[in-house]
């Protein structure tokens, strides 16, 4: 019995050693995009040199559609405790339900993402039908 004792508490101790290792070092944590400043920087460090002109976040930050001026569109989505990015081409799928926009790349990888972008989604859906 109690070398069952002392195997949980060296489990349990391990346990939460590792979580404040994890917590130290900024891992797992609720990665959001915040504001069009940090949208702006996630998509140049996606596409070097990729500059928005026209910059709509999820509501709850899990995603963006940013537009430049030649008219190129980038999809972000949050990838775990990061940012990844795509630019949409004719390939793309969108569908639209009320305030949402669900957007598919021809990368199967990248998956589908599902976005809210409020009054702007309509706008968006239409744009993206003319790529």
């Amino acid at each position: 019995m109690a070398m069952q004792l002392v195997q949980f508490v060296g489990s349990l101790a391990a346990i939460l050693l590792l979580a404040f290792i994890a917590h130290k070092l900024g891992l797992g944590g609720d990665i959001r995009i915040r504001d069009t400043d940090q949208a702006r920087a996630l998509a140049n460090e996606t596409v070097d040199g990729f500059d928005p002109v026209e910059i709509s976040i999820d509501r709850a930050g899990y995603g963006a559609l940013l537009r430049d001026a030649d008219g190129r569109v980038l999809l972000l989505r949050r990838h775990g405790a990061r940012f990844v990015g795509r630019l949409l081409d004719s390939h793309a799928k969108s569908r639209l339900d009320q305030q949402f926009i669900t957007i598919g790349t021809h990368e199967k990888r990248f998956g589908t993402v599902t976005l809210d972008l409020g009054p702007q989604a309509q706008a968006w859906a239409a744009s993206l039908r003319r790529l």
